[in-house]
C-alpha cells in the first residue's frame, strides 16, 4: 500500500530514502488522481522492497508540493538519492512509470 508522506515526514522518507521513491502529488477532489490511485497501488504492490511509494495530498501538505513546482495534479515525481529524476502530470498509463522505475532499477 502506498504511503500517506506529509510535509513533516517528506524528507525522512523520499530524500533520505536508499530506495528510488515513486511520489504521487494529489487531491481528494481531483477525478483524475482518482482515476491514478489504483495504478499507484498496483506499482506499490509491485514494486515492494525495491521502492518507496507514497502519495501527498496537496490541500494538507503544500510545502514540497511548491517545492517542487506541482502546479497541476496529479503529478508523479520519481526520487532517487533526494533528487528528482523523473516527473509525470496528468495521467498516464502504468507503463509510463514502470519504465521509469526499471530504468533506475535497471
Amino acid at each position: 500500500m502506498a504511503l500517506e508522506i506529509t510535509d513533516a515526514t517528506f524528507e525522512e522518507v523520499v530524500l533520505k530514502s536508499d530506495k528510488p521513491v515513486l511520489v504521487d502529488f494529489w487531491a481528494v477532489w481531483c477525478g483524475p488522481c482518482r482515476m491514478l490511485a489504483p495504478v499507484v497501488e498496483e506499482i506499490s504492490k509491485e514494486y515492494e522492497g525495491r521502492v518507496v511509494v507514497g502519495k501527498v495530498d496537496v490541500d494538507n501538505n503544500q510545502e514540497f508540493a511548491s517545492k517542487y513546482g506541482v502546479r497541476n495534479i496529479p503529478t508523479v515525481l520519481v526520487f532517487q538519492n533526494g533528487e528528482v529524476v523523473g516527473r509525470q502530470v496528468g495521467v498516464a498509463p502504468k507503463k509510463t512509470y514502470t519504465e521509469a522505475l526499471d530504468g533506475i532499477l535497471g
